[in-house]
């Protein structure tokens, strides 16, 4: 099987912190989302992983780097792809023609979920999907009696159906996706100057191919500040028994920590209280602080700050302040 991962997104929704590393980038619990989400894909899928191609902006070569060794580490070949020009989910899928064969998982990288299920790689397709209370938010499926999916509905306004997709999609025949993403490029099939993939897939449904769908337990989405402090919330509650989150190379020194947390090395945390729900980067320093909910990249420095529900980036130094805070790499607050 192949993973392919469009994430070429500017990520305005997350600024600052995107200002200076893709969305995708942002460490969950000590991770960058986008390793999550391969990792938890990879562990649902009943079958090796061959191949992760990861389409991307104009990132810079260190990104890409970083990229081919989520990859590697997951004993799979990394492939870097470009989308250039913003023309929709189809069009960025079709980026990455060179690995659509075969069997294939399409998974964007704002998302990451915890599923109890193996993946049916038997099916034509398979659409993950979530229940939701609000449907008109989302894009739905819309189901025959057999439970076969008969087609897509984006944001409805009246109930058709309460099955949001995530995101995330099996294909059986990748060839055969790729024809039907290039179809729609040919015949500039589009929407608002965008080629959507659920046209692609709703071509598919009406030359007889079976998609069904398989529900996550939980749908994690990434997609502005407060969304994503909530996502490392329920992460960290989800890997506390699975992964060592605090690191033995980490000085604590007269300080409370509340788990769940997860503390890098090189961190150092004196006199103050932490937790529930922090990660911390590497090489940061903590002093007379109280922190919850609250992400922390690396070699940022705080002194005398209480502050919850908050993002802060590299480099950054926040000293005498009680707020939440939304801070990008090198900010300073006082």
């Amino acid at each position: 099987m192949n993973i392919v991962i469009p994430m070429a997104g500017m990520g305005k929704r997350m600024r600052p912190h995107t200002l200076t590393i893709p969305k995708p980038l942002i460490p969950i619990a000590g991770k960058p989302i986008v390793q999550r989400l391969c990792e938890d894909i990879v562990c649902v899928a009943s079958e090796k992983v061959e191949e992760i191609g990861f389409i991307i902006g104009d990132f810079g070569r260190e990104v890409e780097q970083m990229l081919l060794g989520i990859a590697d580490s997951l004993g799979a070949k990394g492939k870097i792809y470009y989308q250039n020009e913003p023309l929709g989910t189809a069009h960025a899928i079709l980026c990455a023609k060179d690995s659509l064969r075969g069997k294939v998982t399409v998974a964007f990288a704002d998302t990451l979920f915890d599923a109890k299920f193996k993946l049916n790689t038997d099916q034509d397709g398979v659409i993950w999907t979530q229940c939701v209370e609000d449907p008109s938010a989302f894009g739905v499926v819309r189901k025959n009696e057999d439970e076969t999916i008969a087609g897509f509905v984006e944001k409805p306004k009246e109930f058709v159906s309460n099955e949001a997709i995530i995101g995330i999609y099996y294909f059986r025949d990748g060839e055969n996706l790729r024809d039907e993403l290039q179809y729609l490029l040919d015949n500039n099939i589009s929407k608002g100057g965008e080629y959507q993939l659920t046209d692609a897939l709703q071509n598919m449904l009406d030359k007889g191919l079976k998609f069904t769908t398989s529900g996550v337990a939980e749908w994690l989405d990434c997609g502005n500040k407060n969304a994503t402090v909530m996502t490392n919330n329920r992460v960290l509650e989800l890997k506390k028994n699975k992964e060592e989150l605090v690191s033995k190379e980490a000085i604590i020194e007269n300080s409370k920590i509340i788990e769940p947390c997860y503390i890098a090395k090189g961190v150092r945390i004196i006199n103050s209280e932490i937790g529930p729900h922090v990660s911390i980067g590497e090489n940061t320093i903590i002093e007379d602080s109280s922190i919850s909910n609250t992400i922390i990249q690396n070699n940022s420095s705080f002194k005398k700050v209480s502050c919850t529900n908050s993002m802060i980036g590299s480099f950054a130094r926040c000293e005498n302040t009680t707020q939440e805070l939304s801070i990008g790499d090198y900010s300073e607050i006082y």
